[in-house]
């Protein structure tokens, strides 16, 4: 599935500041490893490029495009869902605002929050996988150990994992 995303309106839902140098370069790594988890290709969509900054740039199956000053990523995405005819009711696009919100809905595409799809990139990317679940010694494997490799008692335990050695530290 094709993903349109709204930069500067995501960066702050996934706790970045669009007043870091690398506010962008951040969330296209985060989207990077979101779309290798999820199998989606993504395009975000930045306003304000200085001067010979502007246009598209790949990052793996993220795409980056750079709007000029002048015109607005609302107004990119606009074009680009125009662009895509039928093929946009395929698509998402991630944004808070409700203007374009508004303008994907009209095209047939699906509109998923900033807020909702930084939880969603969120899990994805910074999720732990599952540890398995350590089983749980029952008093007769500790006794049986303790038969088996011998201690009694703390005296018998080297001094890192019983009582600490006598005498000054």
């Amino acid at each position: 599935m094709l993903i349109l995303v709204d930069g500067h309106n995501l960066i702050p839902k996934l706790g970045g500041s669009l007043k870091a140098p690398d506010d962008e370069q951040r969330l296209i790594l985060q989207l990077q490893a979101y779309a290798r988890k999820s199998r989606n290709t993504i395009e975000v969509f930045f306003d304000q490029a200085p001067p010979g900054f502007s246009g598209p740039r790949s990052f793996g199956t993220v795409k980056a495009h750079f709007v000029r000053q002048g015109r607005s990523a609302d107004e990119a995405i606009r074009l680009r869902l125009q662009q895509l005819g039928a093929e946009a009711r395929n698509v998402r696009v991630v944004t808070s605002d409700r203007q374009v919100q508004a303008e994907a809905r009209a095209c047939q595409a699906g509109v998923i929050r900033s807020e909702e799809f930084a939880r969603q990139v969120l899990e994805a990317v910074y999720q732990e996988p599952a540890q398995p679940e350590r089983p749980q010694n029952s008093p007769d494997d500790v006794e049986e150990w303790l038969r088996l490799f011998g201690g009694e008692g703390d005296d018998d335990l080297p001094p890192l994992m019983g009582k600490p050695p006598r005498g000054r530290y």
